[in-house]
């Protein structure tokens, strides 16, 4: 059954109450909307792929807008880091379950709708059933491996998938619905290489993007439960915040697409983390590059008994600011093409980042130039803050 199909086949049991009349008031003197649209909006289900950045913002308009059912996606667990950007959650929620902290929110924003928590991992053996109690997909999550995963699922049950990302200054938006345009296989066929793409705990965001970026996927997610207006279908909605300026790109279906293509190749989800190239849960896939890791653990029994080693930080001037490893040499990582005959050979070499993605790549490329004696800092300064010298600041 289609989206709208269904939404209009259960409006005819919805009713407004007067609390419910008070509240939607704005909403029911729109003519685009009307009691008959704030109906289908008590009708509709939604489910969030997330409650971070993108979902904090997402969710408190939806709900407050009256969508009936919302269904929210996430594992994690409220770290402070959160806070800066995820607005849906508070201080006192720090360390609880991402789902619970935000039906607690949306509770007191809208006590009218029901919210339904799914504290899982999103998987190939799940998506499809999870799914397909939902009208409409929104996608918030910031990995390729459960992008594809969203997209092929919402393919194969014929949902709209309203997507979003956000990078340090910039976001985009787009609706991709392989029955009416184009899917996100259409725009990405192939997965960037991995680590290529730092996410946003490796550069950074501004933490008002995703308010802008979120606030675009609620829109675009209630004109397609009311069948109003011009859904972002076949239209990349780009927005660069230093510049305040929104572009839009066309995007066409593409009829070589496996998924929502005439001759479809993929029938069925399949095993995205070994498609993205990214490291499995089980552990690293055979095609991963072999990096030779050190805990934290065992670093800090180097430092300790004086051990001649060198420990080579590859982040960034300002990040380096923010907290450092006493006795660390600081050599970007996009430096270390340039600089990279100032690090002894003869010596053990300790490569150090944020959470060890961009040192695993400076590691690779010191071993093309011929070093042998190399080591990842296995969670980089975040595992050492957590692990060894909580005094460091993290962020």
């Amino acid at each position: 059954m289609s989206l709208i199909s269904r939404i209009n086949e259960t409006t005819s049991a919805q009713t407004l109450s007067s609390p419910e009349m008070r509240r939607y008031a704005r909403h029911l003197i729109m003519p685009e909307v009307t009691v008959e649209g704030q109906r289908k909006l008590k009708a509709s289900r939604v489910l969030a792929i997330g409650t971070g950045g993108l979902g904090s913002p997402l969710l408190a308009y939806l709900a407050a807008a009256g969508v009936g059912r919302l269904g929210i996606v996430d594992f994690d667990r409220v770290d402070e880091s959160n806070l800066q950007r995820q607005i849906i959650h508070r201080q006192t929620s720090i360390g609880q379950a991402k789902v619970e902290s935000a039906k607690r929110t949306i509770a007191e924003l809208n006590p009218h709708v029901e919210v339904m928590t799914h504290e899982i991992a999103l998987r190939s053996d799940n998506a499809l059933e999870l799914f397909a109690d939902y009208d409409v997909v929104v996608d918030g999550t910031d990995n390729f491996p459960t992008r594809y995963l969203v997209n092929d699922a919402c393919v194969l049950l014929g949902k709209p998938n309203v997507y979003g990302s956000i990078f340090r200054f910039e976001g985009q938006c787009t609706v991709f619905w392989g029955e009416k345009g184009p899917c996100y296989r259409c725009l990405y066929p192939e997965p960037p290489p991995p680590g290529s793409v730092p996410s946003c705990a490796e550069g950074g965001v501004l933490g008002i993007l995703p308010g802008v970026i979120g606030v675009l996927q609620a829109i675009e997610t209630v004109k397609l439960i009311l069948g109003i207006g011009d859904p972002l279908i076949g239209r990349l909605l780009l927005f660069d915040a230093l510049k305040m300026k929104f572009k839009e790109m066309k995007l066409r279906k593409n009829p070589l697409c496996p998924i929502c293509g005439p001759n479809k190749t993929i029938t069925g989800l399949i095993d995205y983390e070994q498609f993205c190239g990214a490291p499995a849960r089980e552990g690293p896939t055979q095609e991963a590059p072999q990096v030779p890791e050190i805990t934290c653990a065992d670093l800090k029994k180097r430092i300790d008994s004086k051990k001649s080693f060198v420990l080579v930080d590859v982040r960034e001037p300002h990040e380096y600011q923010i907290s450092k490893i006493a006795g660390s040499t600081l050599i970007p990582l996009g430096e270390i093409p340039k600089r990279w005959q100032e690090i002894p050979q003869d010596q053990e070499i300790v490569l150090q980042c944020k959470a060890g993605v961009r040192s695993a790549k400076a590691l690779l490329f010191l071993q093309q130039q011929g070093y042998k004696k190399l080591l990842n800092l296995k969670g980089g300064i975040d595992a050492w803050s957590e692990e060894i010298d909580p005094s460091l600041p993290r962020y």
